[in-house]
């Protein structure tokens, strides 16, 4: 299990457990950075263009569940990644 204590466990999923993605969002000319499991429910709850699709409704899902700690954070990326594809979002990974 991925029990995560404390008040910051929205933030602490960075690097190798959840490698950044650089998203840009339709009608938007710069991308932005999701780094965090928070950038990623931020993302997801209050800047994504739709939430219709079924791996967007996944996405959701698998990200609270991360930030939960009963989820590992790879999986919410990788829900992330597919939430975008489905939407016709345009990605890239931050390599450091």
């Amino acid at each position: 299990m991925f029990m995560m204590q404390g008040p910051n466990v929205m933030n602490r999923y960075t690097s190798h457990q959840f490698p950044a993605l650089r998203i840009l969002m339709s009608g938007q000319d710069k991308y932005s950075v999701v780094r965090t499991l928070g950038d990623a429910a931020t993302m997801l709850i209050s800047e994504w263009p739709g939430d219709d699709g079924e791996e967007y409704v996944v996405a959701v899902r698998t990200c609270l569940d991360a930030i939960r700690g009963t989820t590992p954070p790879n999986a919410a990326r990788e829900a992330l990644i597919r939430a975008a594809d489905e939407a016709g979002i345009r990605y890239l990974s931050v390599v450091h």
